[in-house]
């Protein structure tokens, strides 16, 4: 019986070919193998249609026993927070989106504090993976930060409301703000160009940091740096979301129907949709980035600095300071009104005393 020959091991490859240029498709290979995870924020006041634009976006349902409140009770509602995580697959590859939703925002008659509870969520959310990230078993960290937030921006006003830039410069320094303009349907064309460059203009006025998308590599392709330039002219998004199919020129499409035509949602000559679809995924990495390297290092750093404690609110803090000191000087107030009488009292024991040795000589 013939002994059998182990086999040799041959280079697959060509002479002088060490073979790193093979390192990008094992990382290719392991990221689809895990997932990818990514947390949206959506912010605006009720009846802007946020609900059907994520659904609209995602081809999902992500609020299937939503119950929608009624007047009365919107006046006093206090905002929420709604996360919903859902795991879609395309292709292979697989994506844990978390929708934040905030509803309840913008719809009582004072909303100075309204968006108290969204920044919270923030922090919270920073606070929670730098915890996992300090921790001995940092193999299954799961990143809820909050990657990228639409704020939805109402259509019928004549650009900003006092209450959209407080918010936006609330948070600008925490989370990726995309703004969009709702409900693009019910302004012309016209309209539309100048509401946009309205609210770009008052953004710069109010020194307001949104995301802005990165410029293309030299080394892309033509078609891309187009893409980069289109969608940055397209900022802010105006957008119309829709689950429905409507038949329109043979085909069905998602879109409303008018009395005068069918405005489809995927049709770039009639909104923004795919524009806003198409940022959110070609830059999710970058989104992904810039909350890793700015807004959580900004985080950590603050944190570090004041020594590893958790602080909350600064505005909060600011209220309880100027409580402190306001009780601090009613305490001194009042010790020295005590030091006053004491003092009235032994001057006016010794005169009593001087004036009846005085009248015995």
């Amino acid at each position: 019986m013939s002994k059998q020959q182990p086999t040799q091991f041959i280079n697959p490859e060509t002479p002088g070919y060490v073979g790193f240029a093979n390192l990008p498709n094992q990382v290719h290979r392991k990221s689809v193998k895990k997932g990818f995870e990514f947390t949206l924020m959506v912010v605006g006041e009720s009846g802007l249609g946020k609900s059907t634009l994520i659904n609209s976006l995602f081809l999902t349902d992500l609020y299937p026993e939503r119950v929608i409140p009624g007047a009365a009770e919107k006046i006093e509602r206090t905002v929420q927070i709604e996360a919903s995580t859902v795991e879609i697959e395309e292709r292979g590859v697989k994506l844990r989106l978390t929708v934040v939703d905030t509803p309840g925002y913008g719809d009582a008659i004072n909303c100075r504090d309204c968006f108290k509870t969204i920044i919270s969520y923030i922090d919270e959310q920073f606070e929670r993976y730098l915890h996992d990230e300090s921790g001995l078993n940092r193999r299954h960290i799961i990143d809820n930060r909050v990657h990228c937030c639409f704020y939805f921006i109402s259509p019928f006003g004549h650009g900003l409301k006092p209450l959209d830039v407080a918010f936006m410069k609330a948070i600008h320094n925490k989370v990726n703000i995309v703004p969009v303009i709702a409900k693009a349907d019910t302004l012309t064309l016209k309209e539309r160009e100048r509401l946009k460059k309205r609210i770009l203009d008052e953004i710069e006025e109010h020194n307001i940091k949104i995301y802005h998308l990165p410029d293309a590599e030299s080394d892309e392709d033509e078609d891309f740096k187009e893409q980069t330039r289109l969608l940055k002219a397209s900022i802010p998004f105006s957008v119309v979301g829709s689950n429905q199919l409507i038949e329109a020129k043979g085909k069905k499409v998602r879109g409303r129907l008018y009395p005068w035509g069918v405005v489809e949602v995927e049709n770039p000559e009639h909104n923004d949709f795919l524009k806003l679809r198409t940022m959110l995924i070609t830059h999710m990495q970058d989104l992904q980035e810039v909350t890793q390297d700015l807004h959580y290092e900004n985080f950590r750093s603050e944190r570090l600095k004041r020594g590893g404690r958790k602080v909350e609110n600064e505005d909060m803090n600011k209220d309880q300071i100027l409580l402190e000191k306001e009780a601090e000087l009613r305490r001194m107030q009042e010790m020295i009104a005590r030091m006053q009488a004491q003092m009235q009292m032994q001057m006016q024991g010794g005169d009593g005393d001087s004036g009846a040795l005085g009248h015995h000589v």
